[in-house]
């Protein structure tokens, strides 16, 4: 027979929240970073082709 689980904590809940929404917060940093680095030329792990003018 099927029985209810426990029901999770609110801080729990919060701590599996946060750890989450971090994850989120450092990987947008390592794109705009990324991104910020070839918009000046200062890349070191991407080759991008220059624009002869």
């Amino acid at each position: 027979m099927a029985v209810p689980k426990k029901r999770t904590s609110t801080s729990k809940k919060r701590i599996r929240k946060n750890i989450w929404k971090r994850k989120g917060y450092w990987t947008a940093l390592k794109a705009f970073s990324l991104g910020k680095s070839l918009s000046t030329g200062n890349s070191k792990s991407f080759f991008v082709q220059q624009k002869n003018k």
